[in-house]
């Protein structure tokens, strides 16, 4: 359970960090885990590789539905009181990735507000960055910009289509997040953040479940949308029978092609084909 001086500090910053809140088995059952999944017996492409080594894998796709070890760690009860004290006891299971960030290659991620890949009623929702490995600057540590998720969604548009990327951040008040092997950085979804390319010879591996109340409802059912949306479950409390709605108007993330991941629209190569265009009322015209 958080403190009420946690509390306040995720309100104003935007982000907690918990040293040590998985233990050492816990993190073995992970690797192992991984190790499954990327056996070469396993003949379910189950990953995306680097585009600079197709022997180094960078991101595992919905590694709840993957490995029984990682839906029990997103349904964790002492995580759950956690996000239940940021978000309220109804709790939605949203979606679920991992990040590999091999050695020496590992894709950087350019600053974003996870928010503008799938716009919601409201604003109640947070990843819970849990790390399978010590994270340094030297291996690509999150960064972050405190308290940026207080001043509202920025374009991440480029040439007039949605890139999931902001190219003009002030990185003057970011800091770097190193954390060992096992801590949890609990991320509102407005947060700015980024992390740089792995340039060390140890793994930086992170379990992302996400998480969001059950009255934010999506309000955007594009192509790659869809892809955070067959997973989700509620985990704790009640459904909700209505959507609670924040104020404002939020720009919907129209990209130019469809994509499987947020590394292939940063970095605007690989993309599959193109996304559907909207008529006047909102809906795909074929």
């Amino acid at each position: 359970m958080l403190s009420k001086e946690q509390r306040a500090f995720y309100v104003e910053n935007g982000y907690l960090t918990i040293e040590k809140f998985f233990n050492a088995e816990r993190i073995a059952e992970t690797h192992a885990a991984i190790a499954s999944l990327l056996s070469p017996t396993n003949t379910e492409k189950v990953y995306e590789a680097e585009p600079a080594d197709s022997a180094t894998v960078r991101r595992i796709w919905s590694p709840t539905q993957k490995h029984p070890v990682f839906e029990r760690m997103a349904a964790d009860p002492a995580l759950l009181d956690c996000i239940a004290a940021l978000i309220g006891e109804n709790i939605l299971f949203h979606y679920s990735k991992l990040n590999m960030k091999g050695p020496k290659f590992g894709s950087p991620v350019y600053w974003h507000q996870d928010f503008s890949y799938y716009p919601h009623t409201n604003t109640d929702l947070l990843s819970a960055i849990i790390f399978l490995d010590d994270a340094t600057v030297h291996n690509g540590c999150l960064r972050v910009v405190p308290g940026s998720h207080r001043h509202g969604l920025r374009s991440h548009e480029i040439d007039g289509f949605f890139r999931g990327r902001i190219s003009d951040v002030d990185e003057s008040e970011a800091v770097n997040i190193e954390l060992a092997a096992g801590g949890v950085i609990l991320l509102h979804c407005m947060m700015l953040h980024a992390s740089a390319r792995n340039e060390s010879n140890s793994p930086r591996r992170a379990f992302l479940p996400a998480y969001r109340a059950a009255d934010a409802l999506p309000i955007y059912f594009g192509p790659h949308a869809a892809h955070n949306e067959p997973g989700v479950k509620l985990l704790r409390g009640q459904l909700s029978l209505v959507a609670r709605v924040d104020p404002g108007l939020y720009r919907m993330p129209i990209a130019e092609r469809e994509f499987g991941s947020l590394y292939e629209v940063q970095e605007g190569s690989h993309l599959r084909k193109p996304v559907a265009a909207m008529s006047k009322s909102g809906y795909a015209v074929k």
